[in-house]
């Protein structure tokens, strides 16, 4: 599949066959993930993958502040990936002179998104679909997954066989996006 119909045709899946996708596959879509690009290539992102299903209610009931919409999603998957990133790296060039960018505290957030649409096109790559999360309440979800002190969470990205592909939502058009100077 070429990138742009890569890109054109994932969507965000939230109904999943019951068939729990293999730890192969999510270490074949994990080491893809691994080429997305960061701030000077500190490669902050981290994935921890949950198939365990008790893990997974537990995530639901405790990790997404009662937004129903999310735990009803979270219910039906087979597995979650959490995306967490390694805090106070991105966004200063310590190696060059101690540079740091005025936005620093934004790169962060900015290499795990780019590392969280990269994890989601090689999932979708692999015949796997996903859903990335982003009301969840952080500290739950680091004690339920036990991450290290120097990581935080990004988002949760459920992923799984998708049962019925979504159909495209409408897009704006160019001109309502873009400008030129």
């Amino acid at each position: 599949m070429d990138g742009i119909t890569m890109i054109k045709e994932r969507r965000s899946v939230r109904k999943f066959k019951n068939e729990k996708v293999d730890r192969n596959t999510m270490k074949e879509i994990v080491s893809i993930s691994r080429w997305a690009p960061s701030w000077a290539n500190y490669q902050i992102a981290r994935y921890t993958l949950v198939d365990d299903e008790v893990t997974i209610k537990k995530l639901a009931t405790d990790g997404v502040k009662g937004f129903v919409y999310n735990i009803n999603t979270l219910k039906n998957a087979k597995g979650v990936a959490v995306l967490s990133f390694v805090k106070g790296k991105s966004g200063k060039l310590d190696q060059y002179g101690n540079y740091e960018a005025s936005n620093a505290h934004v790169w962060e957030a900015f290499d795990a998104g780019i590392a969280c649409q990269t994890f989601c096109l090689a999932a979708h790559a692999k015949g796997v679909g996903t859903c990335i999360m982003g009301v969840i309440d952080e500290d739950s979800i680091s004690e339920i997954v036990g991450l290290p002190e120097e990581e935080t969470v990004a988002a949760l990205i459920v992923y799984g066989y998708e049962d019925g592909h979504p159909p495209a939502t409408p897009r704006k058009d160019v001109k309502d996006i873009m400008r030129f100077v």
